[in-house]
């Protein structure tokens, strides 16, 4: 298989936010629940920081009714917003999504779908 690299650039949300509508890769920080079993009294939640796709969206409807207002959105739907210190849950960096390998584009369709497929595994 040919050796493909890309160069990510991770931008901080409190220099700048992605534009509405687009996917990104979102580094989230927060902290996981303690363990059920563990003493309540001296149960420490164990903190995180990962990368998951997600989407920016200036304005999100929720299943309620509710508006929410420059988020990020994961696949399953779970909105995390711009990092936030005393939130449990937030965005710390985004980065735009690399293109498709051996590509200029995020995305192919149709008749184009097998000739990039078959020029990417054919690369090296």
């Amino acid at each position: 298989m040919a050796e493909l690299h890309t160069t990510v650039t991770w931008v901080d949300v409190r220099e700048r936010l992605p534009r509405a509508g687009h996917p990104v890769a979102a580094a989230i920080t927060g902290r996981y629940p303690a363990e059920a079993t563990a003493d309540p009294a001296t149960a420490r939640r164990q903190e995180f920081w990962l990368v998951r796709t997600m989407y920016f969206t200036d304005r999100h409807h929720t299943e309620d009714g509710g508006v929410h207002r420059d988020c990020f959105v994961d696949s399953d739907g779970v909105v995390r917003f711009p990092h936030d210190p005393d939130s449990d849950d937030g965005v710390t960096h985004w980065a735009e999504l690399p293109t498709l390998p051996g590509e200029a584009t995020h995305l192919a369709l149709g008749d184009d779908v097998r000739p990039a497929l078959l020029k990417a595994w054919n690369m090296g």
